[in-house]
């Protein structure tokens, strides 16, 4: 909606500051806040100014869009804020920066993400062409009537070189397993998560067009994603695919593939392992028990909590593109590293998570505070992989007669 549609709720917010902290009031959680420690960069001060502009006390600024575009849109604020207008928070900052995306008033990286996925359907300017090279020798192939799931990998997937290697692994898995699936490759469009949240709603309708038109076109029935971000996009803004396509988040999948002994697990060396809960996946769809439920099932895994998680989990910072844009980077606030330190704390030697997005940042940020050598990230996925004895499919059926 626009803006001018919010104007009832801009004045209700008067800055309690709930939105920056998790339940148990530990420490400030709206990473934009905990990064800058301004009061214009929490969720409340954002509101607060956007009112301003709303009301034309003041005008917009390039200022005005870097504190905009500095929030990752973790959810936070929504989880805790008191107050009856509190799922429409985010929506009024999306609805600000469309304004500003029609005003051009933008920072620069954020111009430029929206810019290459307009004219590469990527935001690193790659060939379509090169979209599948991940898979080359997986024995992972293209999408055919006969296959039961699509197998969406998406822009990080796709052209990350880390990510490359938890699309890789999760392909892998469903192939172990007997599944029936396939990918779009050079046919796959960006789902628009990213671009929706920065306010570029005409290029999102356009991109959803266009997914929406391959799928019914292929008549896809189920649709596997590795990342929350396309999960999310595609569960809750792809109405068209709600009578028709199953959007399934590939732990689902996992989950059962385990739990039928389809794949089986050897005793390892034990690790101990923290769980990262995705804000997409999280508090932005509810799903906090199933990694736990799947990390449960590998025998070498022990499991430990870090103080803040579930719906008081603090965001790895790169939502809303922040993977692309970095407009939190460069400090130790910066959310990442202080996520490091977190998870540090909680005496894991591996932090497990479910989220490409997320992987990156984490690993950049293990990067930053130079503790490679006391912790590491990985997968759910590439976690599983390292734990395979053996299969009891046979591998010449996995495209004929999948299991799921």
């Amino acid at each position: 909606m626009p803006l001018r549609s919010y104007k009832e709720f801009l004045h209700r917010c008067f800055r309690c500051g709930y939105c920056k902290l998790p339940s148990g009031y530990t420490d400030f959680n709206c990473p934009s806040y905990n990064r800058y420690r301004r009061e214009s960069y929490s969720p409340g001060g954002r509101l607060w100014l956007i009112r301003a502009v709303a009301e034309k006390a003041i005008e917009p600024s390039a200022h005005y869009a870097d504190i905009l575009y500095s929030c990752t849109m973790c959810g936070n604020c929504r989880a805790h804020c008191c107050l009856e207008f509190k799922d429409e928070i985010l929506n009024m900052i999306r609805a600000a920066r469309a304004e500003l995306v029609n005003e051009s008033i933008l920072p620069r990286n954020v111009q430029k993400y929206l810019e290459n996925i307009y004219s590469f359907n990527n935001p690193w300017k790659k060939s379509p062409k090169k979209r599948d090279d991940w898979a080359t020798g997986t024995g992972i192939r293209r999408y055919g009537n006969k296959d039961r799931y699509l197998y969406y990998v998406g822009d990080v997937g796709s052209y990350h070189p880390r990510a490359n290697a938890v699309s890789r692994a999760v392909g892998q898995l469903l192939l172990a397993a007997g599944v029936s699936f396939g990918i779009l490759g050079p046919e796959e469009v960006s789902d628009g998560n990213e671009v929706l949240y920065m306010g570029e709603t005409a290029l999102f309708e356009y991109l959803r067009g266009k997914n929406t038109a391959i799928f019914q076109k292929k008549k896809v029935r189920n649709l596997i994603t590795c990342s929350p971000h396309e999960y999310h996009i595609m569960k809750n803004h792809y109405p068209d695919l709600s009578d028709s396509t199953s959007i399934i988040y590939y732990l689902e999948l996992m989950d059962i593939i385990l739990s039928q002994g389809r794949i089986q697990l050897s005793e390892r060396v034990p690790m101990k392992v923290t769980y990262h809960d995705s804000c997409f996946l999280g508090r932005w769809n509810g799903i906090y028990e199933l990694p736990r439920k799947v990390l449960g099932q590998i025998p070498m895994v022990e499991l430990v909590e870090m103080e803040r998680n579930r719906d008081d989990a603090f965001c790895c910072g790169g939502g809303n593109g922040n993977l692309f844009t970095d407009m939190l980077g460069g400090d130790k606030n910066s959310p990442g590293r202080v996520r490091i330190r977190e998870a540090l704390s909680s005496g894991a030697e591996v932090i497990a998570v479910s989220c490409p997005v997320c992987l990156i940042m984490l690993e950049d940020a293990i990067e930053g505070e130079g503790v490679g050598d006391r912790i590491k990230v990985m997968d759910i996925a590439e976690i599983i992989q390292s734990a395979i004895r053996s299969t009891h499919l046979d591998q010449k059926n996995k495209y004929v007669r999948g299991i799921l």
